[in-house]
Parts: structure tokens; sequence; C-alpha cells
């Protein structure tokens, strides 16, 4: 059966790129955005001025404050900071049809509980088709049509084949993949790191230390993710060293610009400042901490960024106690 009709929940940069993508593949698709000025700024001129200006956006996109628009919709994709994919899917809940895939578009952790979205969704959703998207992209390139690629995750090969080519196109490439799991493992992880890189670069520390941190960060990730019941060639493609590399490497990354903040000297409220969008890896680093500790996973240098995040210890501290670490075998 093919998709017609897209419905996704979240109108920031990157839930308005994917409703590009959407569009440009040929679904019809209504976006549904929290903010009132949002949904008059694309009626009126097409353009989401609040969080995407700049990029024109296709006819075939409406969007909405209402939930129940979302009602006839038979694929949805679910774009709503991490902290609340919850309140977000029970709100979405009344107007599912039963069937319809949800596609996660969500990185990160969920904060108490300690879940993935995929384990979220699951619980305000049951029996509903799950899938994630996940991979290295920056939501403005994607919504100008730069190329980009990125993971499709679903246990369901058909129906994760059936998304996949229902929202690609030249310039947008989804590869499928049937590990969930490792796909939110990097995803989640990536944006934490990506503040510790951050750090790095605002305290001129060198391209030595900024390898080094994704390096060893990448490896903390793949523990992470073996430890929930990920796969190692799951995280090492385009949802997590993609990703990881994309996120720690730009200032464009919003992530990796709040680390940056903190490494010039600034307070964690004055890097956070002014931001219309949502830093994910600030709500999951102590998410992302509390859960290898669970799982008993060594993560130094998320556990690291989520003291500095808390305010328990400063950034030299911090660095000073990485590079004290005992030294050890790297495998």
């Amino acid at each position: 059966m093919k998709f017609n009709h897209a419905g996704v929940i979240g109108a920031g940069a990157w839930g308005t790129a994917l409703a590009q993508v959407a569009a440009r593949a040929g679904l019809q698709v209504t976006l549904q955005a929290r903010e009132a000025e949002v949904v008059a700024s694309i009626a009126a001129d097409r353009e989401n001025t609040m969080f995407l200006a700049g990029v024109k956006l296709e006819d075939a996109i409406t969007a909405s404050a209402d939930m129940a628009a979302l009602a006839a919709c038979d694929l949805i994709l679910a774009v709503p900071p991490a902290q609340h994919l919850r309140s977000a899917l029970g709100a979405l809940k009344p107007h599912l049809k039963a069937g319809v895939a949800v596609v996660l578009c969500s990185k990160g952790v969920e904060q108490g509980t300690l879940k993935l979205m995929s384990d979220v969704a699951a619980e305000v959703l049951p029996g509903q088709p799950i899938a994630v998207l996940s991979g290295p992209s920056f939501a403005g390139e994607v919504a100008r049509g730069l190329p980009t690629a990125v993971t499709l995750a679903c246990e369901d090969e058909a129906l994760g084949r059936r998304i996949g080519e229902a929202i690609a196109i030249p310039t947008f490439r989804p590869y499928w993949a049937a590990d969930v799991i490792g796909a939110e493992a990097g995803g989640a992880v990536k944006n934490v790191l990506a503040i510790a890189c951050g750090i790095s670069e605002g305290k001129s520390l060198g391209r030595s230390a900024h390898a080094a941190l994704i390096t060893r960060g990448f490896a903390e990730l793949t523990r992470l993710a073996a430890a929930l019941g990920g796969k190692a060639e799951t995280v090492a493609g385009l949802c997590g060293l993609g990703d990881l590399v994309l996120t720690c490497s730009s200032p464009q990354s919003r992530n990796m610009s709040v680390g940056l903040a903190l490494g010039g000297g600034q307070t964690l409220d004055q890097a956070l400042a002014g931001k219309v969008s949502v830093a994910e890896g600030v709500a999951s680093a102590p998410a992302v901490r509390a859960l290898a500790r669970s799982l008993g996973v060594e993560t130094p240098i998320c556990e690291a960024v989520a003291a500095i995040l808390a305010g328990e210890v400063d950034v030299d501290s911090a660095i000073l106690g990485l590079l004290s670490r005992p030294l050890k075998a790297e495998a």
C-alpha cells in the first residue's frame, strides 16, 4: 500500500525540514506546530520564520496547531524534543488510526524513566508500528535540498523499506536497518559527546584533542549501545559514527555550540540564552549518565559532560579528571 498523507509532529527546524522532504517525495503533509505564529507564518508566507527562516516551503505542506488535523494521515513522523515525546504521542493517540506507522525522529533518553524513544512509544501507543529515523543531518541543509543519507531502522523490513521509499528523494537517502536500539543509542549519546567537543574547541585544546574525543566518545557510544542490546555494526554506520562526526565537527550543531560557549567561559544559562531550538544533549546528558551507571557501562566523557552541566564540577577540573585517568588498553 502506498503512503499518501504524512503527518509531522513538531514544527521546529528538523520537523519542518522533514515535512519539506516528504512533500518533495510526493506526499501531502500536515505539519503540527505548538506555536500559533509558526502556523500563521507558514500559511501567509510559506516559511517557518521562527525555526527555519529563509527556506520556502512546498505547497503540499499545511500547518496546524491542532493534533486532530493528523487524523487522516497514513504515516506519522514524530519530531518533538525527546523529553516531550511522551506527551506529544499521548495527545496524538486519540486521533491515530490503528496500523499507522509512527517514525520516531527525536534523539535522546527520557529523564526519570531512562527509556529510549522506542520504549516510550511502545508504552504510549501499544501495538502501533514503530520505526526510527536517525543520521547525520542538519535541518537547514536537508530543507535546502543538499545531499543527505540517514538510517531508517524498523524491525519489520517490509514496512521499513516502504517508509524509506515513501520519503526518499535523490538528495535524501534512507538506508534500512533492523536494529532499532542501535539506531537510537547512536542518536542519543552523540548529542552529549558534541557538547564535549564544543568545550574542547572553546578551550582551544586543538585538533588532536578533538579527534581523541570523537574516537573515545564513539567507544563509549558503542559500549552503551551493546549493553542495551544494539549492534556494533549499526552504530558504526550513519546513525552512530556518521551522526557523531557531523554533530561534533560544526558549530552549526546546537549541542556543539552549547559546548563552545561553556568552553569559552559562559555559564549554562548564558549558553542557552536566546536559543529557540532545543539542544537535546543538555537534557539527555544526566539521563545517559544514569543509564550507563545502571548498566555498569563506563562512559567517562559523558560523565564529565553531565557533571559540568549539573554544576558539580567546573570545565577545567573535568578536563583534568579525564586527562588523569589511568592508562589502559584501547580496546
